[in-house]
């Protein structure tokens, strides 16, 4: 009887954190846990588990969001993509140095489109994968469904691995643009309980990577019949699976077994924190006689902020980082004074304004009804400086990959709309005091849509002492009450449009304009051709926070 211990390292959502850097603040990153992100962090604690335990008994996954996230993610697809010639996308070259067994694809991989996708692909030494991302002609999977990797050195017979991987249905709502009529997104459970037989035969232990939380939940309402976070419920369900490497939800978990309910036995689960900030480490011993057989399983967290970056990787990618680096901190214009978002979710702020306002200059040159703009807080750290301004600090006020779109709503759909807005927003008695703890509800921020008026000032409440569903009052446009049957022109990204945050009306409102423009271009364009970003231009009080009709002030740490 021989036993052998296997060590599988897994990364995920490192949405193209290379270096411990923070392009939009040009410093090292930090945050309030000090932790530490990027691949060059990773290499070590990889290299300190390989040195540990023997390089033979490891193997490393990562369970996506790899080519999004960051300017330098933005640099190789957009400004100097890697579709135009030979240069290797550096998060592929750096996963190539690191020694990755095999990948899952996000959800992310496909902002860019396909070319990029498959340039990507191409450019890696080892399997992307993805089960459920089907081809439409011909009803097969378009990636490598799986791989089963062969472990020679174990002191006895090989052991065989299979790695199952697995993406996320939302894809076909959230790239919509890229995929339509090109790929479908079946549920994982659903192919999970097609490929996971096969890979058993084939296999003596069976690991699944999935883009998709541990937790049941969607943000897709009933756009797609297959839940975003499901991987507790393939684990669940689906016989044959000993372990998920988690993805997608941005969340820790170091351990978590779910018993399977047709054979009873335990499925390991964990998922590393996003961005490089852990790397989880699973560890399965097993037993041979007459075959290798689980007989126990166990997993923890690294972080990264306990080393320093691999001088290899370094070496190997810093002409890649310092070229994004001059790019974003090249001046595009100056500021008359300093733009904050700090508060921009709980007040009406010159920041977001200002993303508004161009959204409805550009969308005003489609259409002759009444323009209106809608976005989101996504960056509380967002801070433009009096003085020069570059395009980082443009860039970070807007730190998704969105393009814009107009669509057509009524004023009846448009309260609507704002109502879910409104649901960020706890429900608090009226007499305060309010802390940003216990007036935010488990929103996320980019879930959060604030409404503007270019062609007259679109004004309203939202009062939180009122239930979800019925806060958004005083409703006026140009002064007047709002009409349900009133007709609008109201700019959104294409994440929104395309059923993000399953907000209700947009995904199904004509469209009015849609020349897949992004929005942070427009806004670094912008103030390219005017030099001057003044934020007394942006000034006003479109919507305010109230409970029970009473202005509220909220107070914050930040």
């Amino acid at each position: 009887m021989r036993t052998f211990t296997l060590t599988v390292m897994g990364s995920t959502d490192l949405h193209g954190n290379l270096f411990n850097w923070d392009y939009y603040l040009d410093r090292e990153f930090d945050d309030f846990a000090h932790n530490d992100v990027g691949l060059a962090k990773i290499s070590t604690l990889v290299n300190d588990v390989r040195s540990s335990v023997g390089r033979h008994r490891t193997l490393l996954l990562d369970a996506g969001d790899t080519i999004q996230g960051t300017p330098l993610a933005y640099y190789y697809a957009k400004v100097e993509p890697i579709t135009r010639g030979a240069h290797v996308h550096p998060m592929a070259a750096a996963m190539n140095a690191i020694g990755y067994t095999a990948a899952v694809l996000g959800n992310h991989e496909f902002n860019y489109g396909l070319p990029v996708l498959r340039t990507f692909e191409r450019q890696l030494e080892f399997p992307l994968l993805a089960a459920n991302a089907v081809d439409v002609t011909t009803g097969l999977p378009a990636f490598q469904p799986y791989v089963v990797k062969t472990v020679w050195r174990t002191g006895g017979p090989p052991l065989r691995v299979g790695i199952l991987g697995l993406t996320n249905p939302g894809i076909a709502v959230w790239d919509r643009a890229h995929v339509d009529g090109v790929l479908t997104f079946p549920g994982l459970v659903e192919q999970a309980l097609h490929w996971v037989p096969e890979i058993r035969r084939k296999s003596d232990l069976v690991v699944v990577v999935a883009h998709s939380g541990a937790d049941l939940s969607s943000s897709l309402g009933d756009q797609v019949p297959f839940p975003e976070n499901c991987a507790e419920l393939v684990a669940e369900t689906v016989p044959g699976i000993d372990a998920i490497l988690v993805g997608h939800a941005h969340v820790e978990i170091p351990s978590r077994f779910v018993t399977n309910k047709v054979t009873g036995r335990p499925v390991l689960l964990t998922e590393p924190l996003f961005s490089g900030k852990r790397l989880s480490l699973m560890e399965f011993d097993l037993r041979h006689d007459g075959r290798w057989e689980l007989q126990a399983s166990r997993s923890s967290v690294l972080s990264s902020a306990t080393v320093q970056e691999d001088p290899r990787i370094v070496r190997l990618l810093r002409h890649d980082h310092e070229k994004v680096v001059s790019y974003v901190n090249a001046r595009v214009g100056t500021c008359s004074a300093a733009m904050s978002a700090s508060r921009a979710r709980f007040e009406d702020t010159p920041a977001l304004r200002f993303i508004n306002h161009v959204q409805a200059l550009e969308l005003a040159k489609s259409t002759s009804l009444p323009v209106l703009s809608l976005c989101a807080p996504f960056n509380r750290a967002a801070a433009i400086p009096a003085g020069d301004v570059s395009i980082r600090d443009v860039a970070g006020l807007y730190i998704f990959d969105n393009t814009l779109v107009g669509v057509r709503l009524t004023g009846g759909q448009l309260r609507d709309f704002l109502e879910e807005s409104a649901r960020y927003f706890r429900q608090v008695p009226p007499g305060g005091p309010f802390t940003a703890a216990s007036v935010s509800a488990d929103v996320p921020d980019y879930n959060f849509d604030i409404a503007y008026g270019l062609t007259a000032p679109l004004t309203y409440d939202i009062d939180i002492a009122r239930p979800a569903g019925s806060r958004i009052t005083g409703l006026r446009f140009g002064g007047e009450p709002v009409a349900d049957s009133a007709e609008f022109a109201v700019a959104v990204n294409n994440y929104r449009q395309a059923g993000g945050g399953d907000f209700p009306h947009v995904a199904s409102a004509p469209v009015l304009h849609n020349q897949q423009q992004e929005i942070r271009q427009l806004l670094i364009d912008w103030v390219k051709a005017v030099g001057v970003l003044d934020p007394a231009g942006f000034t006003g009080t479109d919507w305010r926070l109230v409970a029970d009709g009473r202005p509220v002030v909220v107070s914050t740490n930040e």
